[in-house]
């Protein structure tokens, strides 16, 4: 019976782009959906990373363990899935979400992305939890603007309601 207690309903995961902040020391406080999002796996835990440079990206544990099946699998090109992985580890740590929601980002991965003690934008992606820096929120916004009308017209004929 205990064990039942343990298991939650999964959450859809938060829909819209949220503000939040890095704190000085480093560690980012999720908005209430989610941290709803990540306990809604089961396990507060979470892997912290950058596939790219460019976007931190936060993993609930269960996902990032999916993800590391599929580097071990990958057989189109091995050698990309060996070096995808070795940048999400070398940038990357485990981390879990405290009682207040925080969790804490690698050191080097906040030097790099230059959020340390920085606002930065949240996005639900694909089971992952995008982070973006405030450069990299409005180089984003504009490259999605651009050609707008004609990417929903196409997307609208491939059925988008």
């Amino acid at each position: 019976m205990a064990e039942a207690s343990k298991l939650t309903s999964r959450v859809d995961p938060p829909n819209g782009i949220y503000p939040a902040r890095v704190d000085e020391k480093g560690r980012l406080k999720f908005p209430a959906k989610f941290q709803q999002y990540i306990q809604s796996f089961g396990d507060p835990r979470v892997f912290v990373t950058s596939l790219d440079t460019t976007t931190a990206r936060i993993y609930p544990i269960s996902v990032w363990n999916e993800n590391q099946e599929f580097f071990e699998q990958f057989t189109a090109n091995p050698e990309a899935a060996e070096d995808v992985a070795f940048i999400a580890n070398d940038l990357g740590a485990d981390a879990e979400l405290d009682t207040q929601g925080r969790v804490l980002l690698p050191q080097e991965l906040r030097q790099l992305l230059s959020i340390e003690n920085q606002p930065v934008w949240l996005h639900c992606y694909k089971g992952r939890i995008l982070l973006y820096s405030k450069e990299v929120y409005e180089q984003r916004k504009a490259k999605a603007r651009e050609g707008l009308a004609e990417k929903l017209r196409e997307l609208e004929k491939g059925g988008l309601r």
